[in-house]
């Protein structure tokens, strides 16, 4: 009878942990739930657990959707209402994982009168500073992505504004904080390309923004399983519920030109013959013009150009390849630098979709 009640108590642990462990936003991660009055100053936020789910430090405010700031509105990324990072403000959240298992954590933030914002995101002991000046969505504020392996079985989520502006309230707007467990894809004997589809990547909102994936300088873990981000600039990670998508559900969107770049580094062997094939299109968000994605397969490169119309399709590309080593970088990226048509403030670029590695038995 006592081994019993013991093997239900277990199970009925295995069971919470397991309730704890689910895709999509953290508790009050829309900061939905708000602070008592007797915990506001004006919008400044009193107490340490003042707003709900969270723990905050710093000048932290509360920001309701229409709010401004002398005669700048504050844009609030989803719903009605948002936290504002003063300088070095944080907030911090603890939550339930599995040890050695990557995830993914995407957030939403707008920029208010900073010059240079950037966000620290961190699990300890893990990091990444996060840029946020350049804008890639049109609506004032952009979607982003950061990726983590998990020490233990719980860990705190912290998003932290290192900046120090003279004004302590010119610091990002954050809302929107979302997890998601990233399974590894499997291999297949048809393929060398892992996740080439994309299909396996961070949480996306139901949002017209995408989600941008920051280059492996900001995040030693990718949010997109098996690629890495290797340039300056984050790509965006697109879906077909917002976007036109060549293949299957997601894509990737080079907005950055060369310094938007994506890679996968796989087996292959030596003096043997190798076809790569991949899609190319646009997503449907008014980037029209000239595009070219960009190639390579270790020292081979080939250049596929397509005439956007900003209304969506696709166009195949090709490259046969010899390999000279056992390992073998294939690698992405976008020629020149594209501004959306209805908003000349918006980057944008070509979609890369549908990767295919195949080795051939009889090269021709």
């Amino acid at each position: 009878m006592r081994g019993i009640v013991l093997l239900s108590v277990l199970l009925l642990a295995t069971f919470q942990l397991t309730l704890s462990i689910t895709d999509g936003l953290l508790d009050n991660g829309n900061f939905e739930l708000s602070p008592k009055a007797t915990e506001m100053n004006g919008t400044v936020v009193k107490g340490r657990y003042a707003i709900p789910k969270w723990e905050i430090s710093g000048f932290v405010e509360y920001i309701k959707s229409g709010q401004k700031q002398g005669d700048m509105l504050l844009v609030v990324p989803e719903g009605a209402c948002a936290v504002r990072l003063g300088n070095e403000a944080s907030i911090k959240q603890r939550v339930k994982v599995s040890k050695g298992q990557y995830y993914s954590i995407t957030f939403c933030a707008a920029r208010t009168c900073a010059q240079e914002e950037r966000l620290n995101v961190s699990v300890p002991p893990d990091f990444g500073i996060l840029p946020i000046q350049t804008l890639y969505g049109s609506n004032g504020w952009d979607c982003y992505s950061w990726a983590f392996l998990a020490p233990l079985n719980e860990v705190d989520i912290i998003v932290h504004n290192p900046g120090v502006e003279e004004d302590p309230a010119c610091g990002p707007l954050i809302d929107s904080i979302a997890l998601k467990a990233l399974v590894s894809p499997k291999p297949t004997s048809a393929n060398l390309i892992r996740n080439p589809s994309f299909e396996t990547g961070p949480f996306m909102f139901n949002t017209t923004t995408g989600v941008l994936v920051p280059p492996n300088i900001e995040d030693d873990h990718s949010p997109l399983p098996y690629w890495m981000v290797e340039s300056l600039k984050a790509v965006k990670y697109i879906d077909s519920d917002h976007f036109s998508v060549p293949h299957g559900k997601r894509a990737v969107e080079l907005v950055a030109g060369k310094e938007s770049a994506i890679a996968q580094v796989v087996r292959t062997i030596p003096k043997k013959t190798y076809v790569l094939t991949f899609l190319v299109g646009d997503a449907n968000n008014a980037c029209e013009g000239s595009m070219v994605i960009e190639a390579f397969a270790g020292r081979d490169t080939v250049k596929v150009p397509y005439q956007s119309k900003g209304k969506g399709g696709s166009k195949p590309g090709l490259l046969k390849f010899v390999a000279t080593q056992s390992r073998t970088r294939i690698m992405f990226l976008s020629t020149y630098y594209s501004m959306r048509t209805d908003d000349f403030s918006s980057l944008c670029g070509p979609v890369l979709d549908n990767v295919r590695l195949v080795s051939l038995r009889k090269p021709t």
